[in-house]
């Protein structure tokens, strides 16, 4: 009574053909810089929602000339506004900044010493906005009380981290477009070679009636396991690499990030593991289309 083999017969000799050690240190090497640009990618949108979120909720409210009277005449204006703004329920933590901070910040437009130049410094408050909607009538509620009032946000800055974020996840897209097209690329090579060292066996069996679905499911099948295993451990070996970036950028995400997993976005921890799955995919596409090419265009 005849068995079958456990493992399936490799008559085209495919194992010698397709070795196992330079087809996966290629995809690896590529699927190591595939992570490394999602990981700046998922990075970069995480940093910059925190960040816009940060710098759109504060709040820097200049009152000039803030030991004249305010609209009531009973009080400065700079008191007269603070009051207003801890009277406010959208409006957290505002504070006066002393004139020596006030001093520090504009320093670098007008010297070390502004009040030497006899200019008339204006106060500053600073506060956080808490509102579901922008404080667009802020600033016209405290000019009443004080004329000539500026109420501004971190909406410039915002507007400038969400370009920067489009910008930096458009490079990140680019990459892993490079990285998928280089990875075809490689495997077209390592097919066609492939198929130059078996070219006399593929030759007789197509002869003998093989079909061409036949023969490039060989192939296919071969390259999608060596290019699974490459990116699985080019996946594995970005890890510790990923880790050790996160942990760097950590203080920068705030506290809520640092105790995550790995320091690592959980969208990364998912997308991780799709990677040997998509270089799979890649490497069994290409693999159909070069040999496919290939039996066509024999004599």
């Amino acid at each position: 009574m005849r068995t079958e083999p456990r493992h399936r017969a490799d008559y085209l000799g495919l194992r010698e053909a397709l070795g196992d050690r330079l087809l996966p240190v290629l995809v690896a090497a590529m699927s190591f810089l595939a992570a490394l640009a999602m990981a700046g990618a998922l990075a970069s949108a995480t940093l910059a929602a925190r960040w816009q979120q940060d710098a759109t909720a504060q709040l820097t409210i200049q009152v000039p000339q803030p030991q004249a009277p305010s609209a009531d005449g009973k009080t400065p204006r700079l008191a007269a506004v603070l009051a207003a703004l801890q009277a406010m329920p959208d409006v957290a933590s505002p504070q006066e900044m002393s004139p020596q901070s006030v001093s520090a910040l504009i320093s670098p437009w007008l010297g070390a010493d502004p009040a030497a130049l006899g200019l008339a410094l204006p106060g500053v408050i600073s506060a956080h906005w808490t509102g579901a909607t922008p404080p667009d009538a802020l600033g016209p509620a405290l000019a009443k009380l004080s004329p000539g009032t500026l109420v501004q946000t971190g909406a410039l800055w915002a507007g400038r981290v969400a370009a920067l974020t489009t910008s930096l996840q458009g490079c990140a897209a680019a990459v892993l477009i490079i990285v998928a097209l280089v990875a075809a690329a490689v495997v077209a090579v390592a097919t066609r070679s492939g198929l130059a060292q078996r070219r006399e066996t593929v030759t007789l069996i197509y002869a003998l009636g093989a079909l061409d679905g036949d023969i490039a499911a060989r192939f296919a099948a071969r390259i999608t396991l060596l290019t699974f295993a490459g990116a699985a451990a080019g996946a594995v070996l970005a890890l510790p690499v990923l880790a050790w970036l996160a942990a760097l950028a950590a203080p920068f995400a705030g506290p809520a990030q640092i105790a995550d997993s790995y320091n690592l976005p959980p969208a990364l921890l998912i997308a991780l593991p799709g990677l040997p799955v998509v270089a799979a995919g890649i490497g069994w596409g290409t693999a159909q289309l070069t040999v496919r090419g290939w039996l066509r265009n024999l004599p």
